[in-house]
């Protein structure tokens, strides 16, 4: 039920193996459903009630993670879940354990722009993924590469794992998940600047999101189809004006966005022709005239 997106349904049976195997004294089972009630609901963007089934699991003995880190994240505590991370990644040794908890350092990381780390998990993660020859754990590793090879300014290597990841999420018959990839590769096709191809991938996703309940999912949409991007300029070549227009150097923005130095000289030479100015300091009079700093 939770794979196929029947999340209402999902959650009844959750609170019904939970109180049943309460009362028959298995509690290990009980904190297993209570630890997937937690992530339902958080992907439902209810926090505070995720994070009170995950107390609960964590009471019954049973880890409440990777979840409970991912709403540490969403609560904007990015050094709790890392801390988290770290220490479930260095308590996992097999493989398997290690695949449950892989897709989600990965976020984390990627969310702190702990990049090189973020890479080095996603690789471990694709190399799982292949030894097991399993879809979901495929897809899993494609959308983690996507996220990693994003935030790393190499959207043409992005849009490919993210298509991957759309594609074998769909086969599996998992829309949440399937939905997600489509943002992923909605982020790359607008780097790439095909901006009305990002906004039918954005679209498409986000009804997804809509019909499974997933608010925040559907509000982050709602936030990058509202997010104006003047000229063409592209989200990274708009992070690297903004940084510009801070007075920062090439080799402080290469260090803030974890970009080579070659790569942050190629985005400002896009922004100096997107934009039609001179130098450095016509784009940053240019960011502070059209209200780009905030």
């Amino acid at each position: 039920m939770r794979l196929r997106g029947a999340y209402d349904e999902a959650l009844t049976e959750f609170a019904q193996a939970q109180r049943r195997y309460v009362k028959e004294g298995t509690v290990a089972p009980a904190g297993m459903a209570l630890t997937e009630q937690g992530d339902v609901l958080r992907i439902r963007g209810k926090l505070d009630e995720a994070e009170a089934a995950y107390r609960q699991a964590a009471e019954l003995g049973h880890e409440p993670q990777p979840g409970l880190a991912l709403s540490w994240l969403a609560r904007g505590r990015t050094t709790a879940a890392i801390t988290a991370i770290h220490r479930l990644l260095a308590e996992a040794h097999d493989p398997v354990h290690r695949s449950w908890m892989l897709p989600a350092a990965v976020e984390v990381l990627v969310s702190a722009r702990l990049l090189d780390e973020a890479r080095q998990h996603s690789d471990e993660l694709t190399g799982i993924a292949s030894a097991f020859g399993n879809s979901a754990l495929r897809a899993m590793a494609a959308s983690a590469a996507a996220n990693v090879e994003l935030a790393s300014g190499e959207s043409e290597g992005a849009l490919s794992h993210a298509r991957e990841s759309c594609r074998l999420w769909s086969d599996v018959g998992a829309p949440y998940e399937t939905a997600r990839a489509r943002v992923l590769v909605a982020r790359a096709l607008r780097e790439l600047g095909d901006e009305d191809s990002a906004t039918t991938e954005f679209a498409a996703a986000r009804r997804a999101f809509a019909e499974v309940g997933a608010a925040p999912a559907a509000t982050e949409i709602d936030r990058l189809l509202g997010r104006v991007r003047p000229a063409g300029l592209t989200e990274r070549e708009l992070e690297v004006l903004k940084l510009v227009a801070e007075g920062r150097s090439n080799p402080d923005i290469a260090r803030v966005l974890v970009l080579s130095h070659n790569t942050v000289e190629r985005h400002l030479s896009n922004i100096f022709t997107k934009l039609d100015v001179p130098s450095r300091t016509a784009a940053a009079a240019y960011a502070h005239e059209h209200g780009l700093m905030s």
